[in-house]
């Protein structure tokens, strides 16, 4: 029960905090008549750029919303690449707090190697437009989307009862949240006390940003809360996020009780930074964590960390895993990919 209690709680973190930025991104590509879809079209060093800035921020919240501005068509694979590469996941708070000066340096090569393969995958995309998914018809804007969300005190008078459930499922979030209830369960490192880089003060920042969603749901048009929130966001999304988010989760957890990893990684390097890459491949923030404590303990070089944070990217994944198994696959694979050639090419030159 205690395995499924915590995939379940960490589903529901998931899906929260996807719905969320997918709701802040219906809010703003109303607001502005459909152009930042557009604005981040013309460029494909900016959506790379953004994608690896995005795939920085410690725990998956950057990844999440780089996951969804590509799930609409709004970033190209190689930004969302660059985003999976430069990202740490949970494990980018244990780094910042066990050793901040070394990983501060890992994010800064992360984001470097990160925009460089996204570049070089846009690079050799035949293609010059965003990709379209299936989420595309739905994120485009209506004709009563003229004045924006048409925010109004009446529209919450008059609530419907999808407005209703909407309200109460993000009051509830922002409050499992604040009060710290949804967190992964991680050891705290000998000495540390007030970290401002704790989950908990990310995701207490994020449900401060969350009442944002709050108040545009209690007072935006119906046209915007029905055909955009409900229609889009809530029936196409929520589900599907939620189930394969929770069904993975479950997978690897119970995995994880069976088997006594830690053991499993010992032996030489060059050992390690094959099964670095290989469990990198597991959309989950915990298994990575073995080679976090080997490295501030200096047990393992600089080379397996580095190919360990390559090749995953906690959570942030999985989104995408419910959105396109192919893009999964593929970006999985590149990052695979780049993880094992940083990774045996900084052992080879004794790093």
């Amino acid at each position: 029960m205690e395995i499924v209690l915590d995939a379940l709680l960490s589903a529901i973190l998931i899906t929260g905090l996807v719905i969320i930025m997918m709701m802040v991104i219906e809010w703003v590509n109303v607001t502005s008549d459909g152009r930042m879809g557009a604005h981040l079209g013309r460029s494909r060093f900016g959506q790379v750029l953004l994608g690896g800035f995005l795939g920085v921020i410690p725990g998956c919240v950057g990844g999440f919303a780089a996951v969804s501005l590509y799930s609409h068509g709004m970033i190209s694979f190689g930004a969302l690449i660059a985003m999976l590469i430069a990202s740490s996941g949970d494990e980018a708070f244990l780094m910042l707090a066990m050793f901040p000066g070394k990983a501060v340096l890992l994010f800064a090569v992360l984001l470097v190697v990160g925009i460089i393969a996204g570049l070089f995958v846009d690079l050799l995309s035949s293609s010059r437009k965003a990709p379209h998914t299936p989420c595309d018809e739905l994120f485009e804007v209506h004709g009563g989307d003229r004045h924006g969300i048409g925010a109004s005190w009446d529209n919450l008078k008059r609530a419907s009862w999808q407005r209703i459930i909407l309200l109460i499922g993000i009051a509830s979030f922002i409050i499992a949240l604040a009060l710290g209830m949804l967190e992964h369960d991680h050891e705290p490192s000998a000495g540390e006390h007030f970290n401002i880089f704790d989950e908990y003060w990310i995701n207490l920042v994020f449900a401060v940003c969350s009442l944002f969603a709050l108040w545009f749901t209690a007072f935006g048009s119906d046209h915007f809360v029905h055909s955009h929130l409900w229609n889009h966001v809530v029936k196409k999304h929520l589900m599907r996020i939620f189930l394969w988010s929770f069904g993975a989760l479950l997978l690897i957890e119970t995995g994880m009780h069976f088997f006594d990893l830690e053991s499993i990684v010992k032996g030489n390097i060059p050992i390690l930074i094959l099964l670095a890459v290989l469990i990198g491949l597991i959309p989950e923030s915990g298994p990575h964590l073995i080679f976090v404590t080997m490295f501030a303990g200096g047990l393992i070089p600089f080379s397996v960390l580095l190919a360990s944070s390559i090749s995953q990217d906690g959570h942030a994944s999985l989104p995408l895993l419910a959105e396109t198994k192919a893009g999964f696959l593929k970006a999985k694979i590149i990052n695979a990919a780049v993880a094992a050639a940083l990774g045996y090419g900084l052992f080879f030159v004794g790093l």
